[in-house]
């Protein structure tokens, strides 16, 4: 089964909507991380690489979709593979559905979308502790909410549109907030000397335990 775009149309090129998406993202996980340090802006500099190869090829120059087809020709599964419905690599899998479509601009809508509200619930709590170590809250089931946020965000973007630059790049930016949050770890031993280490010890680092695992 086709979709609704199986008419010949190029529906790239949109230059102005790439670099609103693009400002969208970057400028609310700005505010919300505010990074100081050099390895922080490091961090900052590769998420927004990420962000712009995906709007990029979202919206303005589709080059996983020409990689793809030069190698596949014909055998491209769908038969205007340059229409935005069909410029979506899960789509494309399942020949061009609609419906595949739908449930994946809802999932990742969600996913990024939560991952900004979690962003911004750590964020206030940061604020409204004015120096001291939070143990409660988000901070009570992990230890970097807002960059587990971060890495939500960047799944849900990942659902919604792959990219093979942007698979390439996904597992830099997490090894670089990884290192980053054990740079901000080894700061709070120290600083909060007695206190931090048996947060740690108790708290898994970015993603939250079951239930079950918390009552062992």
């Amino acid at each position: 089964m086709h979709g609704f775009d199986d008419i010949e149309t190029y529906a790239y090129g949109m230059w102005p909507a790439a670099l609103v998406s693009i400002g969208i993202f970057v400028f609310f996980v700005l505010s919300y991380l505010k990074p100081k340090k050099r390895w922080e802006w490091q961090s900052m500099g590769t998420y927004s690489a990420f962000v712009v190869a995906l709007f990029t090829e979202m919206y303005g120059f589709p080059l996983t979709i020409y990689i793809l087809t030069s190698v596949l020709g014909s055998q491209y599964p769908v038969l205007n593979p340059f229409g935005h419905i069909n410029g979506h690599l899960w789509v494309t899998l399942a020949g061009g559905s609609t419906t595949v479509w739908i449930i994946v601009m809802l999932v990742s809508n969600v996913a990024m979308f939560g991952g900004l509200f979690i962003m911004g619930k750590a964020w206030k709590q940061i604020h409204r502790a004015n120096g001291e170590l939070i143990t409660t809250g988000l901070y009570r089931r992990v230890r970097h909410p807002q960059y587990s946020a971060l890495f939500l965000i960047t799944v849900g973007m990942l659902i919604q549109w792959p990219t093979l630059v942007t698979a390439a790049m996904w597992p830099v930016l997490i090894f670089m907030y990884y290192r980053l949050a054990l740079r901000e770890e080894k700061e709070m031993e120290i600083r909060f000397v007695d206190k931090y280490i048996p947060y740690r010890m108790r708290v898994p680092m970015f993603w939250p335990r079951l239930a079950s695992d918390r009552n062992l």
